[in-house]
């Protein structure tokens, strides 16, 4: 799942990857995804700051990943 402005790059709030394909971590779906989308998303898969969260909790890039989580990318957010 993409989020504000991840979600805008990609031009829809989801990508489904098929289990075959998953990668064993984080760090492996953010390299699969950086070859597979648009270089402007790739850019911002990149970004140390964008988060991400496995089955609603924020993990590392080290979090091991399995066919049936629910991974989601989300930018820097500012507020108050």
């Amino acid at each position: 799942m993409f989020f504000a402005r991840l979600r805008e790059l990609l031009g829809s709030d989801t990508l489904e990857i098929a289990d075959a394909d998953c990668p064993i971590d984080v760090a492996g779906l953010r390299a699969m995804l950086r070859l597979s989308v648009n270089p402007d998303l790739a850019d911002s898969l990149a970004d140390p700051n964008v988060f991400c969260a496995v089955n609603q909790k924020v993990v590392s890039d080290d979090e091991p990943l399995a066919s049936s989580d629910e991974v989601g990318f989300f930018p820097p957010m500012t507020g108050g």
